[in-house]
């Protein structure tokens, strides 16, 4: 097992990413600590995991709260003897599909700042207890890339750009530490895509059709790297980004 032994923290655990890494460290042995907004859909994800033999704990937490993210981090820290991964992959309340020309000042900002302010807030909370015992994995999501044609991210792409700036100095800071930090690259993952959403075919049809393997990243892809990541056979990878794309994003 890759995770053997491993506490993991998530964030943002109830969503579709969240639940798929979850999943995955689970499988590869990490005690999975689950924490979000919503205890209803944390639950969900807590209960296939005990299902399969994982272990998994559930808490209602606020990840842009201040003082949740930090008793939480604490309180896991204490109860389980540290803290040996970290992944942040609450929303960002982003709005997509308006121009940057029409789009107010509230929408633009609004995922920049979240995404920002929740990064910094549970990375710093895990580090503390990390550089402790001299190891350690933070874990991003998304990267960076080319913003996709024809189409209007709004506010989300810059949100990228500033959480890698935010990790590659996390990575230079931390490393003497024993701490890495890396980020899953992806071009999109359709099945984060609600049924429901109208554009949904489209934008998958984009995601695809960008790839040179003809096919998206899936949430099982996603888990699995994840994993991999956070695991020692990637004890040599930091500052630098785990390219899921299928080929959509060429390095």
């Amino acid at each position: 097992m890759l995770l053997k032994n491993k506490n993991a923290v998530i964030y943002g655990a109830g969503g579709s990413i969240g639940g798929a890494v979850a999943r995955a460290f689970a499988r590869e042995g990490a005690k999975v600590h689950l924490a979000g907004r919503t205890l209803e859909s944390l639950e969900e994800v807590a209960e296939k995991i005990r299902s399969a033999g994982g272990v998994a704990e559930s808490s209602q937490v606020d990840a842009i709260d201040e003082t949740a993210v930090d008793q939480y981090a604490d309180a896991v820290a204490a109860s389980a003897g540290g803290i040996d991964v970290s992944f942040n992959l609450i929303s960002v309340e982003d709005v997509q599909g308006t121009p940057l020309a029409e789009m107010s000042l509230e929408d633009f900002e609004r995922p920049v700042m979240t995404a920002v302010k929740t990064q910094f807030l549970t990375s710093r909370a895990a580090a503390r207890h990390m550089i402790r015992q001299g190891s350690g994995v933070i874990l991003f999501f998304g990267g960076y890339g080319d913003p996709l044609p024809d189409y209007y991210l709004g506010g989300f792409q810059v949100a990228l750009n500033a959480i890698e700036s935010l990790r590659r100095q996390l990575a230079s800071e931390l490393g003497p530490r024993g701490i890495r930090a890396v980020t899953l690259q992806t071009g999109g993952v359709p099945e984060t895509i609600p049924e429901s959403f109208d554009g949904r075919e489209v934008i998958t049809e984009s995601i695809v059709g960008l790839t040179m393997l003809k096919r998206a990243a899936t949430l099982d892809d996603v888990g699995n790297v994840a994993a991999f990541a956070a695991s020692d056979h990637a004890r040599t990878m930091t500052a630098t980004a785990l390219n899921i794309s299928c080929g959509a994003i060429v390095d």
